[in-house]
């Protein structure tokens, strides 16, 4: 499938065959997309809660209530619904880990001195970000909206449905996963599976800007 094809079959899922589960070599491919994003100086502050049980969605739909009803539906009729959670701080134990992870994955295999060098430069990052940009929770946020981004074009390349959900009440969600004691915090949701043949929005045609409206070229 040709880039092109990917952007244009992807679309805002509103309804899903609760019939249809996802095969598990795509549920791997997923989650390979989640772990293979790129962050901020590999900075990597997520942690992804995937629900595709009966009783994990049900969890899940509990911050689909109120205001969110509306997104209820989509929780429990998908395949699977990933929950995606940011770090509310970056914590040394954190950074050890990181720099763990890419000594083990040979990184530093060729050149020792660049662990000290990928060490300093998250840390200068980190503290930018805490002491003059004053705004780490949200640097740690935008972390998340790169991830999910990739994941659901991913997902449509996979010839996967999916709906980002962003109405949902995360701090409902955070008491239900004990996230805040875990230095988590819910940001956002996405739900997977196969298209309802009663989904309206598969049918419409896509819709953006121009665009001579959105590019400036120099």
């Amino acid at each position: 499938m040709s880039l092109i094809t990917a952007l244009n079959r992807r679309y805002a899922t509103k309804a899903f065959d609760a019939t249809k589960k996802l095969p598990e070599d795509i549920v791997a491919q997923l989650f390979a997309l989640l772990r293979l994003s790129p962050s901020s100086t590999n900075i990597q502050p997520w942690h992804f809660i995937v629900a595709s049980s009966d009783e994990g969605k049900a969890r899940l739909a509990k911050g689909a209530g109120g205001n969110y009803s509306y997104n209820a539906s989509k929780i429990l009729n998908a395949s699977h619904v990933v929950l995606f959670c940011a770090r509310t701080q970056i914590d040394e134990k954190h950074l050890q880990k990181v720099l763990a992870a890419e000594e083990r994955d040979g990184r530093f295999a060729t050149a020792p001195e660049f662990k000290a060098a990928a060490h300093n430069t998250r840390t200068a990052y980190l503290k930018e970000h805490q002491y003059s940009k004053k705004d780490v929770p949200h640097w740690l946020e935008k972390q998340i909206y790169l991830n999910m981004g990739g994941f659901l074009l991913g997902a449509s390349v996979l010839e996967i449905d999916a709906v980002p959900l962003e109405g949902i009440d995360q701090a409902l969600l955070d008491a239900e996963f004990d996230l805040n004691e875990r230095d988590l915090t819910a940001v956002t949701a996405v739900a997977l599976g196969y298209r309802a043949e009663s989904d309206f929005n598969a049918a419409l045609p896509k819709s953006r800007l121009a665009a001579d409206d959105i590019f400036t070229i120099i």
